[in-house]
């Protein structure tokens, strides 16, 4: 962190830095762990155009979540933009490796966080998954907002950068087919909206927090389908949250269709080495 950028949060926030170390935040932003007279506090950096916007959108999921009262996420002290540097200002939150009570703790409390509804699919605003736009657009009808609002989207940006081909899409009937025949008795949850292994901290005494959001109101299990995608979650995580909330049917299909969405996002951020599992579930829902 550069001393233009100290000065400027320590004159924005009325802090005085002692000390700032840099750690593993990401592949968006840079992090660091911030020392004051008082305590320790946590900053992301970002030099994108888009950065402030992301910021924006990160504050609003958390204190969206926060609200629930279900589950823990870090505070928000601000966010701004000094020069060309965006920046997110929020608590530190010590953190251990999470034991098996842990994770049946994180199950809970994030089938309590699903318990939280609304009347149509989507949310208030747009928001991002990485430095991806999120449209979130309402729908009534999940199968409608998940192949407009999720895939077509991603598809058409796979088109753009050369990843993918118009033969390698799905016709949009069968992808209409599939969802409707697949998405049973869905209601609008409030979802973390990228729930991997690295969204999630168990705190020092055990409480569990979720971070980095991407939050809309859609289909619970999308954020199952996710914690699956990368690993990172114990037996204990699953059986806790499906006590509360039971395992939907065609489970296969769904994990394959959420999955997809999060494949086609880092195939469109990260490029070609994310086009063969892109390509297998294409294959799979075929």
């Amino acid at each position: 962190m550069d001393s233009h950028i100290k000065a400027s949060l320590s004159e924005h926030y009325n802090i005085s830095i002692t000390k700032c170390k840099p750690i593993s935040g990401g592949d968006i932003s840079s992090a660091y762990v911030i020392e004051t007279t008082g305590k320790k506090l946590f900053c992301k950096l970002n030099d994108a155009k888009e950065g402030l916007s992301i910021f924006k959108a990160e504050t609003l999921g958390l204190r969206k979540i926060a609200e629930t009262q279900t589950i823990k996420t870090p505070e928000v002290y601000g966010y701004g933009k000094f020069g060309n540097t965006s920046h997110l200002l929020m608590e530190y939150v010590p953190t251990k490796s999470p034991s098996d009570k842990d994770f049946e703790l994180l199950g809970t409390q994030l089938a309590l966080l699903h318990q939280n509804t609304d009347t149509a699919f989507g949310f208030v605003e747009d928001d991002y998954i990485g430095y991806l736009r999120q449209q979130n657009h309402q729908h009534k009808d999940w199968t409608h907002f998940y192949i407009q609002e999720r895939l077509q989207p991603q598809f058409r940006l796979a088109i753009d950068k050369g990843l993918l081909t118009f033969k390698d899409i799905p016709k949009e009937k069968d992808l209409l087919d599939l969802c409707t025949e697949v998405f049973l008795d869905v209601s609008p949850s409030l979802l973390h909206g990228d729930l991997w292994s690295g969204n999630y901290l168990i705190s020092a005494n055990s409480e569990p927090y979720l971070i980095d959001p991407a939050v809309y109101y859609g289909h619970s299990y999308v954020d199952i389908a996710m914690t699956k995608l990368f690993g990172g979650f114990s037996t204990s995580f699953y059986e806790a949250y499906h006590s509360h909330i039971p395992e939907p049917d065609h489970k296969k299909e769904l994990i394959s269709l959420y999955q997809l969405y999060y494949l086609l996002a880092h195939l469109n951020m990260f490029g070609a080495s994310y086009r063969p599992s892109v390509k297998n579930i294409l294959k799979m829902l075929s």
